[in-house]
């Protein structure tokens, strides 16, 4: 009988070997050359795992790896079974979580596939809960009010709210191609060329009788001549 550990420590040493050195040669993790040479098997994954790290390494040193597995088996195994605890390695529970979290998924997106089958099946006979008709809104209606265009050589033009005392809101020469809107419904006029302006209001066209120095109150139904 001989110890396993130091055996394999004493070697490596007097070859001059640190774990670096050994781990890239055998391909064997620094961690599990220590255990080995500090008899921790159980920080390796398996018996199996134990035993080949163990041939392996001894090979290296040049030692005779099956006398240290054989040791190793007069020692620990009884009846073809490790005493050492077995260990699942970790990358097999990694993977085991991998798959548990893959098959929870696809449920999922089965389920969630299946619920919308369900509502459009369901639902494609439901007039109720078809497209709602469009709902058209009435426009607001346009203001009215009293729409000039100059006209020809345009006209002087003045413009007062209800009569003529009332607010004046144009006062001035109307210039062809002029354009004014005033919002109302009854207007005071004094036009000095009528034949210089187009009128309409409340979207209706507005006669002016053909007197120059006009004075009109218009209205949407009506035009009337005034004095002064």
């Amino acid at each position: 009988m001989f110890e396993i550990g130091n055996s394999l420590r004493e070697a490596r040493v007097r070859q001059g070997l640190d774990y670096s050195q050994v781990e890239l040669a055998t391909k064997i993790r620094a961690k599990y050359l220590r255990a080995l040479e500090e008899e921790q098997f159980e920080v390796l994954p398996t018996g199996t795992y134990i035993k080949g790290f163990m041939r392996s390494y001894a090979d290296f040193l040049g030692l005779d790896g099956e006398l240290y597995v054989d040791e190793y088996n007069s020692r620990y195994v009884a009846e073809g079974f490790d005493d050492m605890p077995q260990r699942r390695p970790r990358i097999r529970q990694e993977r085991t979580v991998d798959r548990r979290v893959v098959v929870l998924a696809l449920f999922g997106i089965a389920a969630l596939t299946a619920l919308v089958i369900v509502a459009w099946k369901f639902g494609a006979g439901d007039t109720s809960t078809s497209t709602p008709a469009v709902v058209t809104q009435p426009k607001s209606a346009a203001p009215k009010g009293l729409r000039f265009v100059g006209l020809g050589k345009g006209t002087y033009l003045e413009i007062r709210r209800g009569s003529s005392v009332g607010q004046v809101v144009f006062q001035g020469t109307l210039r062809p191609g002029d354009k004014q809107f005033i919002v109302g419904t009854r207007f005071w006029l004094s036009v000095r060329r009528p034949s210089g302006v187009r009128l309409t209001l409340a979207g209706k066209p507005v006669a002016l009788p053909a007197h120059r120095n006009l004075h009109v109150v218009v209205t949407p139904s009506k035009t009337d001549r005034v004095t002064g």
